[in-house]
């Protein structure tokens, strides 16, 4: 970032700086990444109840008669198998064969759709979709600066949000709705997450933000709830071997190759299918693997993967140590015959060639 931009605040950053969080710069924005103790924090949401503030996130509204025809075409996930109020996880490839960004869409009706990009990205999507509907002609909105997004997460979330609304939240998994909540209307109930602990995403405007934020601490009390910060969302997500984008895909990357192949349907035309389609029959060059650390080290990205003679054969894309394993777990792209379960490979961490073994994702079995 220049010296000429600014970084931008949530509506709850000034709550957060009293709580005492540590602030730091992430996708532009002056984000808490820890409050207290991350491992207390990730063990809280895999545990109980915990919530993030991921305001940052952007939303973007689109209608029309073809909203559902310029979806299918700017996304690689098949829209059509939405229905009012179902979620679904996709990509928006680019032109060059790797992504835009990987998303969220949410379907209203079949004329109405909301999107959900990452922060760091919300810019490029809004003008590379804008750049598609022009042939497509539908009306598009940019609601990013307006909303709030709260996440509450953890196997307590709905005994504790159910404190606080009339709506039923026993909800199937990537399911949302519309409701009151701690005496807020029109809030955005969505049964979704980025930690595999359980919970839910809430949308409000940005004024009602706080309110919000006290409420759910008031009613999670008993549940032991404590506000999170950026680094315990990325340990848990790295648990679950959800891809961050950045890390583990990018611009580069395609769906098939990062293990995405379940949201590139094929049964329908969309930016550059025939590309990825392609590299599906033919087989990827490289492919996202996740790995356990036998040696004692902790992976981070970019740093180098060797087989046992010294080659490289690829390089991490994200690592950590996982505080429910006990263990050092990272994720990276490795040549095709090295990524069976089982295989054994080597980390360069420090000048040094750390043993560690391919596993299948998610880290985290469910219980």
């Amino acid at each position: 970032m220049s010296d000429s931009q600014t970084l931008q605040n949530t509506a709850l950053t000034e709550l957060h700086t009293k709580l005492g969080a540590k602030m730091v710069p992430f996708a532009g924005y002056n984000m808490p990444v820890l409050y207290t103790n991350l491992i207390e924090e990730h063990n809280t949401v895999r545990n109980s109840v915990g919530m993030f503030d991921v305001s940052h996130m952007g939303e973007f509204y689109i209608k029309g008669e073809r909203a559902l025809d310029l979806l299918q075409y700017a996304t690689s996930n098949d829209v059509s198998k939405l229905f009012d109020g179902k979620v679904q996880y996709s990509c928006l490839p680019n032109n060059e064969g790797g992504i835009v960004d990987d998303l969220l869409v949410y379907r209203t009706n079949i004329n109405e759709y909301y999107l959900v990009v990452n922060a760091s990205n919300i810019e490029k999507d809004w003008n590379w979709i804008s750049e598609i509907n022009k042939k497509f002609g539908c009306e598009m909105q940019n609601l990013s600066s307006e909303y709030s997004l709260l996440a509450v997460q953890g196997p307590n979330a709905k005994k504790v949000l159910q404190k606080l609304t009339g709506e039923d939240l026993e909800m199937e998994y990537y399911t949302w709705k519309t409701g009151t909540m701690a005496g807020v209307n029109d809030v955005i109930i969505s049964c979704t997450g980025y930690t595999g602990a359980g919970g839910y995403e809430l949308y409000m405007l940005n004024k009602d933000a706080e309110h919000f934020w006290n409420a759910i601490m008031e009613a999670g009390a008993e549940y032991g709830i404590k506000p999170c910060g950026l680094g315990a969302r990325d340990t848990l997500r790295t648990e679950m071997g959800f891809c961050l984008y950045g890390h583990d895909i990018n611009d580069t990357t395609s769906p098939i190759e990062a293990g995405l192949g379940w949201i590139t349907k094929f049964t329908k035309d969309f930016v550059m299918s025939d590309y990825h389609k392609k590299i599906k029959e033919e087989g990827p060059k490289k492919k996202l693997c996740g790995f356990e650390m036998i040696d004692r080290g902790i992976p981070r990205q970019h740093y180098e993967i060797q087989d046992a003679d010294g080659h490289i054969i690829g390089e991490v894309t994200s690592g950590t140590q996982s505080p429910t394993l006990g263990k050092a777990i990272g994720i990276g792209y490795v040549k095709p015959e090295f990524s069976k379960e089982g295989n054994e490979i080597f980390i360069v961490i420090r000048d040094k060639k750390l043993k560690a073994s391919v596993v299948k994702m998610p880290f985290l079995k469910k219980q």
